[in-house]
């Protein structure tokens, strides 16, 4: 697989587009000793890295006691520049394979961010299907206490990965004890465990919907993240908006760290009706790869709108394919288009897959740049500076996400209707902050899932 996957606060997360190429040589030695595994990454890399001169082959392996941090080393020098922000490391095939397929996971079901300022931890959505909605944690709960440990003092004297530490390990049965504070005050004590459950890409409660705005009807969509379950989901969103003569479009992509780039084509699809077989994109690989290059298009589909204005909800989280979708769009829209919220993480690089099976390693190279139609890229930075109208907005956890008296849906409403907003100011990289909040990231040892879905557990 291609990927064009997530950023992350210290890691880069996953999002594919196509058929991979054939790593050369296929591994096939069963045995995965280190060191072996090591050197067939310095070998995928040396054949398909992207910046080919920013790769120091001189490091030493025998100083590095995993792969990970081997990797690390090799492309240190990309990271240096801003182009490789740990987006290439080692993950496990069948993980992987299984969040992108069916969206399976294991936790609690939640994405959680804090406050660093104030040393508090919140709840800032909850995933059908896990088990913390069903106990009653939903966007704006409050976490006060795990298993007898105050977040407030875990964060004071820990930070961030003091939290992460205390939710436990990602394992089915996992339990914790947690007392909490609803949005009205109320103090609970709840006990929830982790298990299995698959996620919803774009959520029944309020994933998509038709938002009045006076005498105007606006489409909204939330993306959690590009799989290929939200193949059907934003299928069914758009011929709802198209047979209601939607053309004008909210599109929540907040804390979307990423997925399938074959999804984010499908997005663009969706919004470009009467534009099949028009260029859409361009994947460029290095010169020694361009073989491997090619040239996205629009493809008919049945339920196909002409968007004529788009405001994209956006913050740091938001990276790769979701940042692919918005670059994507600029060349069609004539200036309807804004980035509300705040600026994106910056990602205009995509990964391949490189599979060494008997080992269950699955290596997520940087092999290839995105551009939009008027080769529009190069915006590690992110967006903010390239997007034509920009509106400020903070993330209202107060409100449930696509309800119109949310802050960040409100402002692109306002945006919408011509009344004005406060321009996003200042540029450079971005974390994955949500305007004063940060999303909880395990910057350690990222899954698959938290590398796409940031914050969750």
């Amino acid at each position: 697989m291609l990927a064009a996957c997530g950023g992350g606060g210290s890691s880069g997360g996953g999002s594919t587009v196509g058929v991979a190429p054939t790593p050369t040589p296929t591994p096939t030695t069963a045995a995965c000793a280190l060191s072996v595994r090591q050197s067939w990454v310095l070998g995928q890399l040396q054949e398909w890295y992207l910046f080919p001169t920013l790769l120091d082959s001189t490091v030493n392996p025998a100083s590095h006691s995993t792969v990970q941090s081997y990797i690390d080393a090799l492309v240190a020098p990309a990271r240096a520049q801003n182009k490789d922000r740990y987006f290439t490391y080692i993950t496990s095939i069948a993980e992987e394979n299984a969040f992108y397929q069916q969206g399976a996971t294991a936790g609690f079901g939640i994405r959680l961010g804090y406050d660093s300022s104030a040393n508090r931890a919140f709840v800032i959505e909850a995933f059908e299907g896990g088990n913390a909605l069903a106990a009653g944690m939903d966007r704006g709960t409050e976490l006060l206490q795990i298993n007898g440990q105050s977040v407030s003092t875990l964060m004071a004297t820990g930070g961030p990965q003091a939290v992460i530490n205390a939710l436990g390990p990602d394992t089915v049965g996992t339990s914790r004890t947690f007392v909490i504070r609803q949005l009205s005050g109320t103090q609970q004590t709840l006990t929830v465990s982790k298990s299995n459950y698959t996620l919803d890409p774009v959520s029944d409660r309020y994933g998509a919907k038709i938002i009045t705005d006076g005498a105007r009807r606006i489409g909204y969509i939330n993306m959690r993240t590009f799989i290929d379950s939200s193949d059907p989901n934003l299928r069914a969103a758009f011929a709802d908006f198209k047979s209601q003569g939607i053309t004008e479009l909210i599109i929540d992509l907040r804390y979307n760290g990423g997925g399938l780039v074959s999804i984010a084509e499908l997005f663009g699809d969706l919004m470009n009706n009467g534009r099949a077989g028009q260029v859409a994109g361009y994947v460029t690989f290095r010169d020694t790869k361009a073989s491997e290059n090619e040239t996205l298009t629009f493809t008919a589909q049945p339920q196909a709108i002409t968007a004529t204005k788009v405001a994209f909800i956006g913050t740091g989280s938001t990276a790769s394919a979701s940042e692919l979708v918005i670059n994507g769009m600029q060349p069609f829209l004539n200036g309807n288009i804004a980035l509300v919220g705040s600026n994106t993480y910056g990602k205009p690089v995509g990964q391949i897959a490189l599979d060494q099976p008997s080992c269950d390693d699955r290596l997520r190279a940087i092999a290839f740049k995105i551009e939009n139609a008027n080769h529009q890229g190069e915006y590690f930075n992110g967006l903010a500076t390239t997007v034509p109208n920009t509106c400020r907005a903070s993330d209202d956890i107060a409100h449930q996400l696509g309800d119109p008296q949310e802050n960040m849906v409100k402002i692109a409403l306002d945006y919408l209707a011509g009344r004005g907003c406060t321009p996003i100011s200042g540029g450079g990289i971005t974390t994955q902050g949500v305007s004063g909040r940060e999303v909880l990231y395990d910057g350690k040892a990222p899954s698959t899932v938290r590398r796409d879905l940031p914050g969750a557990f």
